[in-house]
């Protein structure tokens, strides 16, 4: 396997045992200057992984850094792209959909992907290059190469010869325009069935078969995104821009993506 993508693994199972040692006890929220929430959770998982991924001497992108400029950031042709605690919302509430997001950034275009959702010890993870990404458990929290290998098993996304298709949207961010988009297709005859869900689950859900369409037409991050773009172009998904036919781009100057559709 990719020494780079299992130092990744390593970095998000790691951090999602940090990041449980917190979720079972009382934790304090404070609101950033975006307003979004913070706990402690966010900083110490992000302190976990850039212990690993620095070793790699490859330039760190996470919601929880301090942001290089871009004068700098515009001469990286590989990076990592972090986000320690997807779903910070989620994780307040207590419902457990919420994830551990690295990427492996070259070119602009994601490489390598890796989420790891805490509460039920599950990780996906794919390599673009190689058109492979696979689902597995995580025996407490602890990282082996041999358990990964063993317990992992091949993603495929599906195949929809019917007129159903199973829409999977944000449990905490709707929009109107998404809700238009949605309706458009019942207009064309098409059954729906939507599933909510949060953070970077949604993408899992469309790389692991269990959904069709996932259209965000709400903001997001670079680092929401880009880990779950890796799973799901591994295999064979695209995750591309709403207004052109071009997939989402990393590292650009300003950070925020724009509205996308994964099928």
């Amino acid at each position: 396997m990719n020494a780079l993508l299992l130092i990744a693994i390593e970095a998000a199972i790691k951090a999602g045992a940090d990041i449980m040692n917190i979720y079972s006890g009382d934790f304090e929220v404070v609101l950033k200057s975006d307003k979004s929430p913070l706990t402690l959770a966010d900083a110490n998982a992000n302190a976990v992984i850039n212990s690993y991924l620095e070793k790699t001497q490859i330039p760190i992108i996470s919601e929880e850094n301090e942001q290089t400029d871009y004068s700098i950031r515009k001469h990286w042709d590989t990076c990592w792209m972090v986000d320690p605690l997807d779903g910070t919302k989620e994780f307040i509430k207590r419902n457990g959909e919420f994830t551990v997001n690295i990427a492996l950034i070259k070119n602009n275009r994601p490489i390598l992907g890796v989420i790891y959702i805490p509460v039920t010890n599950t990780l996906y993870y794919g390599d673009v290059s190689e058109r492979k990404a696979y689902k597995s458990e995580v025996l407490g929290h602890t990282f082996s190469n041999g358990d990964l290998l063993k317990n992992s098993t091949a993603l495929h996304p599906k195949a929809n010869n019917t007129n159903t298709l199973v829409i999977v949207g944000s449990k905490s961010h709707t929009s109107e325009a998404t809700d238009r988009y949605i309706q458009t297709l019942k207009d064309e005859g098409k059954d729906i069935q939507l599933v909510s869900k949060g953070s970077s689950l949604k993408f899992c859900l469309m790389a692991e078969g269990l959904a069709d369409i996932y259209p965000r037409f709400a903001p997001t991050m670079e680092w929401d995104t880009a880990a779950g773009h890796a799973i799901c172009n591994a295999v064979g998904l695209k995750v591309t821009q709403v207004d052109t036919p071009e997939e989402l781009q990393y590292n650009k100057e300003h950070l925020l993506n724009p509205f996308f559709l994964v099928c």
